[in-house]
């Protein structure tokens, strides 16, 4: 399998005076194939004398701290083609979405080309969360890596803490920069350099690598006399962004700021935009669950074949796990972080809410292999979804049902874990967060099973290997 490119994604950020309680969240959809199961684990904090990393993928190795933070992490059902744990919270309350696939243009790899053994989406939580202690240590830590080893693909990285969220993009083998989101603003990406100009003067909010403006300047890549617009110089400018990235990103701006008149395959829309409402974590799971309602490119709306084929939606068949990682203003950060998951299709599936000072998953999170197995998390939403898919007139309200009420009961349950966390600290927190987590995954599990029990048996009815007599004949 290719490492490049390997994931189609969509991502979101939310600075925290932008969210209704002060939250900072990041949240990305992680799709690749329709059948690919993954895991959801938490890595102990471990101490590891002469660590190293080396990639199963691609030969890349490094070598580690040897203290290491406790973290969350999605990685894949099997290590052949890399770890790939994507995304993940650790202990001292950071958060890490990797990766974003991007594209540069022919002209950037032909003065600095990818490197074939650099660091790819695979290795970037595993090598990065573990060891960084803000969302800024984060995009140097990375920087640092990328400057050093090369990256083998073009990518986008999202970093968060309860204070404030990065957007990190390399552009070609050795070249990023990366900027903060305003505490006021959000940004949506889809699969396309994102980050505009860069302003040199302002390290607070913007950071890049050391010698990026020689780089464009020696090699004449800057097409602007003015502006150093970094999505100008490294991205790309097609006919793909038109009909498979830029329609996503309208789509998002268009969620969160109705008013604005855009075309859904504009070049021209900004990275970052103040939302017309403070955004919730509803919101952000609304926006990664999206299909282009309410609009003539729903898949599975009433526009005609063509208009329902003409762009590629948010949430789709191959996304393998949906998650928002949303760091509140609370002082513990086991407490502060909340791990949104949705297995499967987020459309589809329903996103848990798992605590970051859990000290285990359950069971059914930990497992799932290449074919479906009942007792896989994955596999019991994809089964869901599967199963509606084909019907989804008749089997569509009840989807929407159950995701709803599940909505509810896991709101109810932070609200209520919330109080009863804010009195405890150490062992009993953990155990607090581990149980009252593990009772709403298992909750989910549950009423999924007994969904798609339901519209099995409904199913019956439809096969065409029917007969009504007419009395007529």
């Amino acid at each position: 399998m290719s490492l490049t490119p390997y994931s189609a994604c969509t991502s979101i950020l939310i600075g925290k005076a932008a969210s209704v309680d002060g939250s900072v969240m990041i949240g990305r959809n992680e799709d690749s194939r329709p059948a690919w199961p993954k895991h959801f684990i938490v890595h102990p904090a471990k101490t590891t004398a002469n660590a190293r990393f080396e990639s199963t993928a691609n030969g890349f190795k490094m070598p580690l701290p040897n203290d290491a933070y406790q973290y969350t992490a999605t990685p894949e059902w099997t290590d052949k083609y890399g770890v790939f744990e994507e995304d993940g919270i650790n202990q001292l309350g950071v958060a890490m979405s990797a990766t974003e696939s991007t594209y540069a243009n022919d002209r950037v790899l032909a003065a600095d080309p990818l490197i074939k053994d650099g660091i790819g989406e695979e290795a970037m939580v595993t090598v990065t969360l573990p060891y960084i202690k803000s969302a800024r240590e984060g995009v140097k830590r990375l920087g640092t890596i990328v400057e050093k080893y090369g990256t083998c693909e073009s990518n986008g990285i999202l970093f968060a803490d309860k204070e404030e969220a990065w957007y990190f993009e390399t552009g070609s083998g050795h070249y990023w920069v990366a900027q903060r989101i305003p505490d006021d603003s959000y940004a949506v990406i889809a699969n396309q350099m994102a980050i505009q100009n860069i302003d040199f003067d302002d390290p607070e909010n913007f950071m890049w690598h050391p010698h990026i403006q020689q780089f464009v300047a020696e090699n004449a890549l800057n097409p602007q006399r003015q502006a150093f617009n970094f999505r100008e110089i490294f991205g790309t400018n097609n006919q793909m962004d038109a009909y498979y990235n830029l329609p996503r990103v309208w789509y998002g701006q268009k969620m969160f700021n109705p008013s604005v008149e855009q075309t859904p395959n504009s070049h021209h829309m900004p990275f970052v935009r103040q939302a017309e409402k403070c955004l919730s974590v509803e919101d952000a799971k609304a926006f990664l669950s999206s299909h282009f309602q309410e609009t003539p490119y729903d898949p599975i709306g009433t526009g005609s074949v063509e208009d329902r084929r003409r762009f590629r939606p948010v949430s789709l068949a191959t996304t393998q796990e949906s998650h928002i990682l949303q760091l509140r203003q609370y002082a513990q950060p086991e407490l502060s972080g909340i791990h949104w998951l949705a297995m499967g299709v987020a459309a589809q599936s329903v996103y848990v809410p798992f605590y970051a000072g859990i000290s285990d998953t359950p069971a059914d999170y930990q497992r799932g292999l290449g074919t479906y197995s009942p007792d896989s998390a994955y596999w019991v939403f994809k089964q869901a979804g599967v199963l509606v898919d084909p019907h989804y007139k008749q089997f569509g309200e009840q989807l929407k049902q159950t995701q709803k009420e599940l909505n509810q009961q896991f709101g109810h349950s932070v609200l209520q874990t919330d109080q009863k966390a804010k009195q405890l600290n150490g062992i009993e927190l953990t155990a607090l967060l581990t149980k009252e987590s593990t009772n709403n995954a298992e909750l989910a599990l549950k009423k999924y099973r007994e969904l798609s029990t339901n519209l099995i048996t409904q199913a019956t009815a439809f096969s065409p290997l029917s007969y009504k007599q007419d009395l007529n004949l």
